[in-house]
């Protein structure tokens, strides 16, 4: 079966990694998948024109139920769509979008959700039939490249000094965009690095809005103890992880967080701030820390700072709910099972 599948691929965001490992998926079960991003399409027709080329595609996906779903509207063949996180928490609060999302789910031959939540949302905002939509946690894989030199990333982020080996490093993983809300925890997080200078935070992560990328600049520029480095292939950002103190998410709302499941795989604790898409991964005080505001982030990670035995618990116990919940395996197979529904 040939299959066209749709997703935001900004490059090295977590809907660009998704959409890869759910084609190699895809692919594994022996079928030819074509990935495009939905930026490339201006409308619905566009992509109806598109599925009916020589040779035909005689089936679809897409990631995100109104940013790709709506472009699979028209088509003539099979469907099915991946909820992105922020179609189901945000866009259906917009009556337009929802609508729109109403006739996808309607028209989809299945939906997946990466959690229990997820799906309790979407049957409660929009107009679904329940037996439609399955809960498939993501898969998780990590790789730290060898090659990575933790004192140049430093350097390169703007974290100057001769000890920076000793620093204690809390990296915020995100796109640059205003629902991973990237400047929560500075002006918090500054204070508390002046009454204790090894404790920096480094946002990293693709600039997907340029003017909040520009927001951050300025502000990291005269807020000590916050940076703002360049991002990097997946590889070195696990590097990165693996050597850091903490991984940080301070997002306003989530689908499933791929930099919190991959921290958890290297072994590195997660502080995430205390919302539905991170608290279904998060338990608190388990395999990780929630916080709420800004002065509790620093509470908490106070916590991580002074209590070894926490520190160990919570990292061994995100490693276990990985392997228990996230393998590849069995990702693997739900999505070969629901392709052959396409057919």
């Amino acid at each position: 079966m040939r299959l066209l599948f749709i997703a935001c691929l900004s490059p090295k965001t977590g809907n660009c990694t998704t959409a890869e490992r759910i084609r190699a998926h895809i692919e594994s079960a022996g079928h030819a998948c074509e990935v495009r991003d939905v930026s490339e399409f201006q409308s619905s027709a566009e992509v109806a024109h598109l599925v009916t080329q020589k040779p035909p595609y005689e089936a679809a996906l897409g990631i995100h139920l109104f940013k790709a779903g709506r472009l699979l509207l028209d088509i003539q063949v099979p469907f099915g769509v991946i909820f992105g996180g922020t179609d189901i928490n945000e866009d259906v609060k917009v009556e337009q979008k929802r609508v729109v999302m109403e006739q996808v789910l309607l028209k989809a031959r299945f939906a997946i959700a990466f959690t229990d939540k997820l799906k309790e949302e979407a049957e409660m905002f929009l107009l679904s039939q329940s037996s439609k939509i399955f809960v498939q946690p993501q898969g998780i894989k990590t790789k730290a490249s060898e090659k990575f030199s933790w004192s140049e990333f430093l350097k390169s982020a703007g974290v100057n000094g001769e000890d920076v080996e000793e620093l204690r490093v809390f990296l915020l993983v995100c796109g640059v965009r205003r629902v991973k809300d990237p400047l929560f925890l500075a002006e918090a997080f500054s204070e508390w690095h002046l009454e204790n200078p090894q404790n920096v935070l480094v946002i990293i992560g693709p600039k997907i809005d340029p003017v909040l990328t520009e927001e951050i600049q300025t502000v990291t520029e005269r807020t000590a103890g916050v940076f703002l480095a360049q991002e990097r292939s997946q590889q070195e950002l696990h590097a990165a992880m693996k050597r850091c103190f903490a991984v940080v998410n301070s997002s306003v709302s989530e689908g499933m967080s791929a930099a919190i499941l991959e921290a958890m795989d290297l072994g590195v604790p997660v502080v995430a701030r205390n919302i539905p898409g991170n608290a279904a991964v998060v338990k608190h005080e388990v395999t990780g820390l929630l916080y709420s505001t800004p002065q509790e982030f620093v509470r908490q990670s106070q916590r991580l700072l002074s209590d070894c035995k926490l520190r160990e618990k919570v990292v061994r116990n995100g490693k276990l709910y990985i392997e228990e919940h996230h393998g590849l395996t069995q990702e693997r197979e739900t999505y070969r099972r629901l392709v052959e529904t396409l057919h």
